[in-house]
């Protein structure tokens, strides 16, 4: 089958339901807003945010976590999980002699929770004598 007689067009990647603290990174969107929009969900209420990046946004992803946790200076941590994604791509014929397909594919993708790390009360004056 000859590449130029079909168009391609990208799915977009299943999600779960979204959360307000969930973060999904691509490499469009600019990186100084999206590390703007972590810390500011990280000030507010939500004590952990969750950045999923997919295939050529994973180094975004990991770069964005490392940004918060030096910016936290000790008290945010952070914890990766990864995992493949089933991405489909569909081919629509650009003529009569073709017909329209789909192929299934699988990328790399990680989630990173970024969290405070709780704070222990009474632990400055445990150690005093």
């Amino acid at each position: 089958m000859a590449e130029k007689s079909f168009s391609m067009k990208k799915r977009t990647p299943q999600r779960s339901p979204k959360k307000k603290n969930d973060i999904y990174i691509n490499r469009k969107t600019d990186f100084k807003a999206q590390l703007e929009r972590c810390q500011k969900l990280l000030d507010s209420s939500h004590q952990e945010v969750w950045i999923h990046g997919l295939g050529a946004a994973i180094n975004r992803a990991i770069n964005l976590a490392l940004q918060l946790k030096h910016r936290g200076m000790g008290t945010i941590e952070t914890s990766a999980l990864t995992s493949s994604v089933e991405l489909i791509d569909d081919f629509e014929p650009l003529d009569d002699e073709h017909e329209s397909h789909s192929k299934v594919r699988t990328n790399s993708a990680i989630h990173i929770r970024v969290y405070r790390i709780p704070v222990q009360q009474g632990s400055e004056t445990a150690s005093k004598p």
